[in-house]
């Protein structure tokens, strides 16, 4: 009797994409010595506009990271949540979702904060929020989503008003607005 094969499944191409590119940007910041985060994947305060890098970096911040550490950490909720989440809202819904937690903390970045940012977490954070509404019904307000607000971001905006967190180097303020792409996707796309 035949045993039946068993094969990988590439069951969330959105997910399992965003994954393999930040560990490939990962490991092309290892193997430079961490300068292709300085110059690919992350976006600093008041960049240089006149440099088209700088318009690609608005994006491509969020592939790096700064230590295996905080690579694990945001792959660990992005590859959690995003198989469901894709499975709920597809693939394309994901990476705008991503693209527009990208230009969003990108921005701010640039624009008034000063140091520098790179890492998923806002991404994560957007999933994690987006993640409240997958059983979403007309008319209601899912306490899940209340939850993940009052614990994720309000946790979130405490610790950025913090003088801890100020000091720890985490941006807070991506995880808010990552979790505030991710209401907003939830909502629109709620049934």
């Amino acid at each position: 009797m035949a045993r039946p094969s068993i094969r990988l499944d590439y069951n969330a191409p959105f997910t399992l994409t965003f994954a393999l590119l930040c560990i490939v940007a990962f490991a092309i910041a290892w193997l430079t010595g961490y300068e292709a985060n300085r110059y690919i994947f992350s976006i600093q305060y008041h960049p240089d506009w006149a440099n088209a890098g700088t318009y690609v970096r608005l994006f491509t911040h969020v592939l790096g990271h700064a230590t295996p550490e905080h690579l694990a950490s945001n792959l660990l909720m992005i590859l959690l949540l995003g198989p469901m989440l894709e499975e709920k809202y597809g693939w394309v819904t994901l990476l705008l979702t991503a693209l527009c937690t990208a230009l969003l903390t990108g921005l701010v970045m640039a624009l008034i904060l000063p140091g520098t940012l790179l890492g998923a977490s806002g991404v994560a954070f957007a999933f994690i929020v987006l993640s409240s509404f997958t059983r979403f019904k007309a008319g209601t307000i899912p306490i899940t989503f209340l939850l993940v607000a009052i614990l994720f971001v309000g946790h979130e905006v405490a610790m950025a008003l913090s003088d801890k967190g100020a000091a720890d180097g985490i941006a807070q303020f991506a995880h808010i607005l990552g979790g505030a792409v991710g209401a907003g996707v939830g909502w629109m796309k709620r049934a």
